[in-house]
Order: C-alpha cells, then sequence, then structure tokens
C-alpha cells in the first residue's frame, strides 16, 4: 500500500492521499505514516475509513492506544475509542459569547498537560459536523520556539511551569475567551495535584526543543514572582499563539486529523448549542515523563 502527501496550507502539516484505512495497513506503510506525523506534526486523511474499526487500524500505526481516564466518554464495544457529542445533551460547560450560547470551545491546550506524562498523539474522526461552526486549530510550538530570540530561550531554558487541571474557564489564567458559562454537563472528573512542567521540553522522539505551555492549564511559573513571571507568560502566549504558527481546520465528515499531542496544541472553535456534533477520537499513549507533580504543604 502507498500513499502520497501534500502540504496544508500553513507552515506545518500534510494531507495524506491514496490511503486506504478500511483495509489491513502493511507494516512498511505503518512505518512510513509514523516518520511522517513525526515530521510533520499534524496530518489530515480525507475519507479514509467511514467506521471506527478504521479509525482504531490506522490509530495502531502510531503507537500503542491509551483507554480515556474517564469512563463517561468511551464507546462502548471500542475501548480504545471515545465518542463526544452533544446530541444527548451537553457533556461539559455551556458559555454565552457575545449572547450566543456555545458548546465545544476549548482554548489552546496540550492534552493530559496537568498530569506528568502527556499524550503522544491523538486521532480525531468527524462523524458528524454542524452547519455553524466547529472548526479546529493547531499550533507548532516548534517553530514558535525556533523563532524565539537568544536571550529569551536562554532566560526560559530552566524554568518550570505550574499546570493544573482546568473543567472550565474559570481556572484560565492566560488566554481566556472570558465567556460566561450558562450550563453544563456533568462529567465525572478525577481528582488531579498540580505538576511542574518545563517551559521548553526537547522532544522525545525527533530531539526538537518545543515551547511548553498549554494556555487552558498554565497558572504561574514555579520560584518567580508573580509580576515577574506573569510578564514572562504572557509574552510567551502572546509569541505562540500568532496566526503564523498556527493552521484552522473547517470539517468535512470523515474527515481525520492526526496530531503530535508533544509538539502541537490545538484548540476547539465551539459551535451553537442547538446544533449537533459528533466526533470519535483515539489516543496514542504517552510513555515519556515530562514534569513532576508538586507537593503541596499541608495544612496544620
Amino acid at each position: 500500500m502507498t500513499f502520497t502527501t501534500k502540504p496544508l496550507p500553513a507552515a506545518f502539516g500534510h494531507e495524506v492521499i491514496g490511503l486506504d484505512a478500511e483495509a489491513p495497513i502493511p507494516a512498511e506503510t505503518a512505518r512510513a505514516l509514523y516518520d511522517q506525523w513525526l515530521y510533520s506534526g499534524i496530518l489530515l486523511f480525507r475519507g479514509v475509513g467511514t467506521s471506527p474499526e478504521a479509525l482504531v487500524n490506522l490509530s495502531r500505526c502510531f503507537g500503542e492506544l491509551e483507554i480515556h481516564p474517564i469512563p463517561t466518554f468511551r464507546m462502548e464495544g471500542y475501548p480504545e475509542l471515545i465518542e463526544l457529542t452533544n446530541k444527548n445533551g451537553p457533556i461539559g460547560p455551556v458559555y454565552s459569547f457575545d449572547g450566543v450560547p456555545t458548546y465545544g470551545r476549548i482554548p489552546w491546550h496540550t492534552d493530559l498537560a496537568f498530569k506528568t506524562t502527556p499524550n503522544a498523539g491523538a486521532l480525531l474522526r468527524m462523524v458528524q459536523k454542524t452547519p455553524t461552526g466547529g472548526q479546529t486549530g493547531w499550533l507548532d510550538t516548534a517553530l514558535a520556539y525556533d523563532e524565539l530570540d537568544a536571550e529569551l530561550k536562554e532566560r526560559i531554558a530552566s524554568l518550570e511551569a505550574r499546570y493544573e487541571f482546568c473543567a472550565d474557564l474559570s481556572g484560565m489564567r492566560f488566554n481566556n475567551p472570558n465567556g460566561t458559562r450558562i450550563g453544563s454537563g456533568n462529567p465525572n472528573y478525577p481528582d488531579f495535584p498540580p505538576v511542574a512542567n518545563p517551559l521548553v521540553w526537547v522532544h522525545p522522539v525527533t530531539g526538537r526543543k518545543l515551547l511548553n505551555i498549554s494556555t487552558i492549564n498554565l497558572q504561574n511559573i514555579v520560584g518567580m514572582e508573580n509580576a515577574e513571571g506573569d510578564a514572562l507568560l504572557q509574552a510567551l502566549v502572546d509569541h505562540t499563539t500568532q496566526a503564523k504558527y498556527t493552521y484552522i481546520h473547517d470539517w468535512a465528515e470523515n474527515d481525520i486529523m492526526l496530531w503530535d499531542n508533544r509538539r502541537t496544541m490545538h484548540c476547539a472553535m465551539g459551535h451553537p448549542l442547538d446544533e449537533i456534533r459528533i466526533v470519535q477520537r483515539s489516543t496514542v499513549k504517552g510513555t515519556v515523563a515530562m514534569g513532576r507533580i508538586i507537593e503541596e504543604a499541608k495544612a496544620a
């Protein structure tokens, strides 16, 4: 089985053409896809398979798949997949932005940035798109790091930031879109202790340096006064979220997007609450620890 690629209309990423994920994928093709993923950061597959089995088949080319920690989201019969939809009501917070009830808006983040070991990657398949909105964006933190000036690279080289799990926008300190919360689903989130992660991380496979600032989870710089640390983090967030580092995908049904979660951040633009969106997702397990759990001082 062979495939070709063409660049996405961005500074990174490629579309894969000519692959059939419904059929068995030979080991040689799987290796070539894996290498392309690491090179590109994100890959787009259009109509390569229209079943959960095809998504699992393709996902296994990129590593061991991880079972999602929140049972509510898991697909019946497919433990490697989750299905995210509002067809039976919202499963997360609902916000009003400029008076428009909006569901599924998630600002720039890295999956599991609030844990010591992030996912290696993930694949998302659009089952049912909404007529309005619903785009997803990706951002290349490797390119963003490359274009920092030498003095700033040296300043942040050994710094750590505190990251916390945030179930909604209320916990965000940076890049918060400031919507008004008007409702919510009721997922049962586990408790996650705060972690300290490096601002600069080296990709465990490619060796590229990455700018590690998941805006949903970012709280402060460890050991630095808040005013100085906040100014530094805001400057890094402003730099990294520039449009020149991003790709925004306007979905078609049966598109699959794959991303390297270590190298990229992603965001969901959200859609009107009364429109139904259905996506299926697999997660490629991370195997390399990034940071450390922060042991909080206990009250006497």
